[in-house]
């Protein structure tokens, strides 16, 4: 089957090594990789990978053009094996959001990625839904969604926002809730404007638990993705061939959706 993979971190290759080290530090869990692209690509086009969701998360309001226009120049030279989404931060004015908005759509970027925990905003917060009111639908969001141990990302924020802004198409990382499973699925199953990848979660639930999860929110709403540079694609190809799925569940997930989501298809 074809393989999209729709959550790849990218740093370029000065800063991967210690950029991937403070991730693991963050999560306290080894990394797989280095960050860096090439690692990255080698492997994945190994295991059959076409197409790479690829970003990277700005933690101060000045970091943003500039790793905007290294996600730009990054699918410039993928020879079509990326696609990127943008950064912002919440502490931009609505002015910078709208310029910055403009600008990435310009360059050919399909939406933007926030981390609200490495980025320490609520997703709800009156910052967060000021960019949300600019982006209005524009551009889909991929949101970090998900961790015990914060209240940034938690399920019942990510609602929120999502009915707060029925337009705006939304993605919610790690099956919507990274070591918050259980509670994400009710809450955010029956949003209309919510998608989800799988990414981080197949490591830590059972394949019976993913497909319960899946079933939920839907097999047409579901993505595939690795986190890199966290994983390993080989290991999360084998997680993911253990869940009871149908070949067209499969085809989906790997590959369809996120094309029709991105209108790549």
């Amino acid at each position: 089957m074809h393989i999209f993979d729709a959550h790849v971190h990218i740093y370029p290759d000065k800063i991967a090594e210690k950029a991937s080290q403070h991730v693991g530090e963050f999560y306290n869990i080894t990394m797989n990789f280095d960050g860096k692209i090439g690692t990255m690509v080698e492997k994945w086009r190994k295991h059959g990978v076409e197409r790479c969701l690829v970003h990277s998360v700005a933690t101060t309001h000045d970091q943003v053009p500039k790793i905007n226009d290294f996600i730009k120049a990054s699918v410039d030279a993928s020879d079509g094996m990326f696609v990127g989404f943008c950064t912002l931060h919440p502490s931009m004015s609505a002015k910078e959001v709208e310029d910055e908005i403009e600008r990435i759509i310009g360059m050919g970027l399909k939406g933007v990625k926030l981390h609200p925990d490495c980025q320490k905003f609520q997703i709800d917060e009156p910052a967060a839904m000021q960019m949300y009111e600019v982006i209005d639908g524009r551009v889909p969001i991929l949101f970090h969604t998900g961790d015990k141990r914060y209240d940034y990302s938690n399920p019942d924020r990510m609602r929120a926002a999502a009915k707060r802004f029925p337009r705006q198409k939304m993605i919610g990382a790690h099956l919507g809730g990274y070591s918050v499973w259980e509670k994400a699925v009710p809450v955010l199953a029956d949003l209309d404007n919510m998608w989800f990848d799988e990414s981080s979660s197949l490591a830590f639930i059972t394949p019976e638990q993913a497909k319960e999860y899946i079933n939920a929110y839907g097999a047409d709403r579901v993505f595939f993705g690795t986190d890199y540079p966290m994983w390993d694609i080989g290991d999360e190809l084998e997680r993911f061939d253990r869940i009871d799925l149908t070949d067209s569940q499969r085809e989906k997930i790997l590959w369809t959706n996120i094309n029709k989501f991105l209108g790549l298809l």
